[in-house]
């Protein structure tokens, strides 16, 4: 499972992912929704948005991805029913209580250093490999991968990886 933030990548770059993320955390509701509309309607795969389940409703997109900091998962549960509901966290509690809470995977990172996030601490390949191992879940490597390190995140048991510069 490879997932691309499309607000930075563009939906050609996309087309090398098995589902797209539509995070544009400046965009107005409006813009939003209609970027939406445009990527559930032509895309192959399918289409999360990120934090906006109204949005992901509205447009008819396969669900959401939560941030740590934003709607619980139960709530999302309780909107978007079958949809899928995502977390993205960066600790091992973070990850159970997502699912625990039904989340249908996590994205956990950062496992390397990343410019799109230069203050956060990244977690490295044994942290990754602690989480996957933790939880029944997928999980889902974020930060810093590229093409040379996809098989680490892997083999230290992620089902896939997310990524914005990697499908630019």
């Amino acid at each position: 499972m490879a997932i691309v933030s499309t607000a930075a990548a563009g939906l050609k770059a996309a087309s090398k992912a098995t589902i797209l993320q539509l995070r544009d955390p400046e965009a107005t509701v409006r813009r939003l929704e209609a970027e939406a509309v445009r990527l559930v309607s032509r895309s192959r795969v399918p289409v999360l948005i990120s934090s906006r389940c109204d949005v992901a409703i509205a447009c008819g997109a396969a669900g959401v991805n939560l941030p740590e900091r934003d709607l619980p998962v139960t709530a999302a549960r309780s909107l978007l029913g079958e949809r899928l509901v995502g977390r993205s966290v960066h600790s091992l509690e973070e990850a159970m209580r997502a699912e625990q809470d039904g989340a249908d995977f996590v994205i956990f990172g950062p496992v390397w250093s990343t410019p799109s996030h230069p203050d956060s601490r990244p977690v490295g390949i044994e942290g990754l490999a602690t989480l996957a191992r933790r939880v029944r879940i997928p999980v889902l490597a974020v930060g810093g991968v590229t093409s040379e390190r996809i098989r680490a995140c892997l083999d230290a048991g992620a089902a896939g990886y997310a990524a914005i510069r990697l499908f630019a």
